[in-house]
């Protein structure tokens, strides 16, 4: 592996944007349309650039599926394809601002559960910066106030399931490669999301199918570029750089869809970042 980190934190940048534009999208077409068609098509593209990047690196499909782990491969999985219904309903029910700045609390909850998943040891530096950033997350949702909405659940959820996804990934790295993993993500969360939001399909105009063929390319393209990432640097590197989807996907909610950066979510969001990167960097250096 190369280890060119201006590159890779370049292309770290740029798949942050676009993971934020992908979001945007989902965010508008979530909204006129039940989220589950929109994971639904979302999924088939993935699927088949997923199938077709895990033959090249793997040789075969069979290949590419070999794995010890199958149950495992096959939850995480679902998992993730949960994860982002979750995450698009909060995206329409609280904004992206929002939601992103709750979200943003996902590797503290990584670094929480590695103990349990992984039987990693979290030290007190770590643990300290863990309770800093909950209490980032709860400056974000003020609760006891009027304005505190049950629909930060929703974001908070996704964090929780993006971060044991995150964990089983690690798990299952130990035996199976990253083109079994890779093949399992896509093709595993599209059954899922055809299983289930093929009962809920609803016709889509014109318009909303060329925003979806977005969708779709720049899920494929944020992924592409993110393998790329990992190909020309570690992520231990690039991974605090991943916070700027926040500032991107609060940028978008801003200027699109009208949403307004309150006090309280940008000095919260400001702590958890910053412990996030605290417990990124001390996990990097143990």
């Amino acid at each position: 592996m190369r280890n060119d980190a201006r590159l890779g934190i370049t292309l770290m940048i740029v798949t942050m944007a676009i993971f934020a534009i992908q979001d945007g999208l989902s965010r508008h077409l979530a909204g006129e349309y039940n989220v589950l068609i929109v994971v639904m098509i979302r999924y088939w593209f993935f699927a088949a650039f997923v199938l077709t990047i895990a033959r090249r690196q793997a040789g075969s499909l069979r290949a590419a599926a070999r794995t010890d782990q199958p149950y495992v491969q096959a939850f995480r999985g679902a998992l993730l394809s949960f994860e982002i219904c979750v995450m698009i309903l909060g995206f329409v029910a609280l904004g992206l601002v929002e939601s992103h700045a709750i979200f943003a609390a996902y590797p503290l909850i990584i670094a929480v559960l590695s103990g349990p998943v992984l039987g990693e040891q979290v030290g007190p530096a770590r643990w300290f910066a863990i309770g800093i950033g909950f209490i980032g997350v709860l400056i974000i949702l003020r609760p006891g106030f009027a304005v505190f909405s049950p629909a930060a659940i929703l974001p908070f959820a996704a964090a929780s399931m993006f971060a044991l996804y995150s964990l089983l990934t690690r798990y299952v790295a130990r035996k199976d490669t990253a083109a079994a993993s890779f093949f399992w993500t896509g093709t595993v969360g599209a059954v899922c999301t055809t299983c289930v939001g093929i009962w809920f399909w609803e016709p889509m105009v014109t318009r909303d199918w060329g925003w979806m063929a977005l969708l779709c390319v720049a899920g494929a393209s944020g992924h592409f570029l993110l393998i790329k990432t990992y190909e020309v640097v570690e992520a231990s590197v690039v991974q605090p750089f991943a916070y700027l989807q926040l500032v991107f996907a609060a940028w978008i909610g801003i200027a699109v869809f009208g949403e307004t950066l309150e006090t309280h979510t940008a000095i919260g969001a400001a702590i958890v970042v910053a412990s996030g990167v605290f417990t990124i960097v001390r996990s990097r250096s143990r």
